[in-house]
């Protein structure tokens, strides 16, 4: 309120001012006495002041007039002048319209259109880093992979924008299948940007695939130090890498160094099962027995596995059952409630033909749990103790229908594999090979099938033909129970 006060009293101040200095003026005797030419102008006071302001404001016009004259010869001359700036602006405001309209044609998946956008924001920026990526990715999108590396190369000539030409020509490569140019190119990158983490995986991925183990361990362990894996993540990998190294040793018959390496391996991860498999083995090779039963328990105490039973057996093959019922007490009392060391026990009685022991280990498993081996060995125990043939088919039909036992499965892609390998061969992923169950498949058995144990049920009972499951009858006559294998495991075998 005060502020406004002030300001209106301030205002008719300077009116009242202004009017006094009028009346001054037109009241003031004699002016200014003006010749030139010839020609003589005496103006009053007033005339005079306004006189005077004309002057100041023409003097100003034509120092305007004369600065713009000096400008449009400087912006022909090419020198940087207002007018320049103002026409640079007004095609940069062109260039970046044309770009932002290049990204979103981009996103939205016109090729095409994002490559012309690219090439009128390249004419009014003149910024090939930002244009030329713009058009190699709308290159790529449209199909037009020459254009997309030769854009790529281009980039890969400014120092700002090497990764990226070089990321580009890689990726492409990969698309292309040509692996062994997308590793050179995997390198250059990653040397580049050691903690790009996309690089690092794909370069990890492509020497694996290529069985560069060593150089696939310098990758992983500058993963870890760029803090992309957590520690023990990275230590299962690694020796994932030293067991892959390890076996390529052992191929190549290279005696001491196969053994250090599978040692090495089973060191880093003792619950990686092929790792204590391959240790254990050299141990045995070099007459170490008490080191390869440690490590074979203490992989059983991670994950009991079919292959450490196998290679238990391996330290004494020619031992009789009794022994080995005895000596295989260091596994079955470990996690004696696990799947694993149920059968294990169960085969190992069944090599011993004491039948009924066998039926109590094996317990309940095949109600609560069944798989194919675990009903095959029930199959076994009946055979042992006397059961009718029809008992026996009966078991082995139901062997069909239930689930797999656990195999070696990729996570990501759930191809199931004969054996472990460091990388998938169905997605090329690196360790994602798990030891479980498939999944249960979807399609439905044939009606023969699904009826086989109840007709094989009702042979035993009636021991007649029934009106209808003809073809599920000679899916029976098909199981014989005197072609029932002794035992389906690697211990007893062994």
């Amino acid at each position: 309120m005060l502020w406004s006060l002030i300001k209106i009293i301030f205002f008719i101040g300077v009116v009242g001012a202004l009017a006094w200095g009028a009346g001054v003026l037109l009241e003031a005797d004699g002016g200014l006495q003006i010749r030139a030419f010839g020609y003589e102008l005496n103006p009053g006071p007033l005339e005079s002041v306004l006189l005077l302001v004309l002057l100041v404001f023409a003097v100003w016009v034509l120092l305007k007039a004369l600065a713009l004259l000096l400008a449009c010869w400087k912006f022909l001359n090419g020198d940087e002048t207002a007018l320049s700036r103002y026409f640079d602006r007004n095609r940069e405001r062109k260039g970046f319209d044309a770009l932002s309209e290049g990204l979103m044609a981009l996103a939205s998946g016109e090729g095409r259109v994002a490559m012309a956008k690219a090439a009128k924001a390249d004419k009014y920026l003149n910024k090939p880093e930002l244009t030329n990526l713009l058009v190699a990715q709308a290159a790529e999108m449209a199909g037009d992979t020459r254009t997309a590396e030769a854009t790529y190369r281009k980039l890969v000539e400014n120092e700002q924008t090497r990764f990226v030409g070089i990321r580009g020509i890689m990726k492409q490569k990969l698309a292309a299948g040509d692996k062994e140019v997308a590793l050179q190119f995997a390198e250059k990158a990653f040397a580049l940007k050691p903690k790009h983490e996309e690089t690092g995986d794909i370069l990890l991925r492509l020497q694996a695939e290529k069985e560069d183990w060593t150089g696939a361990r310098k990758t992983l362990n500058a993963k870890l130090r760029n803090g992309q894996l957590p520690r023990d993540v990275h230590k299962r990998r690694d020796a994932v890498l030293a067991l892959s190294e390890a076996k390529e040793l052992i191929a190549d018959d290279s005696s001491i160094e196969k053994r250090e390496a599978a040692i090495e391996a089973n060191r880093l991860s003792p619950d990686l099962i092929p790792a204590a498999v391959m240790a254990a083995n050299q141990y045995i090779e070099q007459g170490k027995p008490r080191y390869a039963a440690r490590v074979l328990k203490k992989a059983w105490e991670a994950r009991p596995h079919p292959d450490l039973a196998a290679a238990f057996a391996a330290i004494a093959p020619d031992e009789t059952p009794v022994a080995r019922i005895k000596r295989f007490t260091a596994l079955t009392k470990v996690k004696v409630d696990h799947p694993e060391t149920k059968m294990l026990l169960a085969e190992l009685n069944i090599a011993n033909e004491d039948f009924p022991a066998a039926r109590r280990a094996l317990g309940n498993l095949v109600e609560t749990d069944p798989d194919a081996r675990s009903v095959t060995l029930m199959a076994a125990i009946e055979r042992g103790e006397g059961a009718s043939d029809t008992v026996v088919k009966g078991w082995l039909a139901r062997a069909i229908a239930v689930p797999r036992g656990p195999q070696w499965i990729c996570d990501n892609c759930q191809h199931i594999h004969n054996e472990w390998k460091p990388i998938c061969e169905n997605c090329s992923s690196f360790d994602t090979l798990e030891w479980k169950r498939p999944p249960l498949s979807e399609v439905a058995m044939p009606a023969g099938v699904q009826m086989l144990p109840l007709i094989v049920g009702a042979l035993e009972e009636s021991k007649a033909v029934p009106t209808h499951g003809n073809e599920g009858i000679e899916d029976a006559e098909i199981i014989d129970a005197e072609t029932l294998p002794d035992v389906d495991s690697t211990t007893a075998k062994t």
